[in-house]
């Protein structure tokens, strides 16, 4: 994607973008735990997960229409693609933390099929 001009960022942009990921990450991370049943380790339903996806989807549409004024479109695109990736990144490591320390606490109690 970033190899055409078109979607290129510039170093602030990628700076802004990354930051307010990382600041989304922190109320996926918040609500994403995990428990175990049936010697199984699963990941808890939350309530306000879904609300929180679907607020943080509402606060990037608005800032998508927002900053389309401003900024070009192509710039935006790559602008909100390093945001959901710098999003997730943090997310999906810090599940993997989780269940790994999980895991561990569950081998020491010697559950058979963890």
């Amino acid at each position: 994607m970033f190899l055409f001009p078109v979607f290129r960022v510039t170093p602030l942009e990628l700076l802004e973008a990354v930051t307010v990921g990382l600041i989304f990450s922190i109320f996926l991370i918040k609500t994403s735990n995990f428990e175990v049943r049936d010697d199984q380790i699963y990941l808890r339903r939350s309530k306000a997960f879904a609300f929180i996806l679907i607020g943080l989807l509402i606060i990037r549409i608005a800032a998508k229409l927002m900053l389309s004024s401003s900024i070009d479109l192509g710039e935006l695109s790559g602008m909100f693609f390093l945001l959901a990736f710098a999003m997730i990144i943090p997310w999906r490591i810090s599940m993997l933390l989780k269940y790994r320390k999980l895991k561990n606490e569950c081998s020491d109690v010697n559950f058979k099929h963890i």
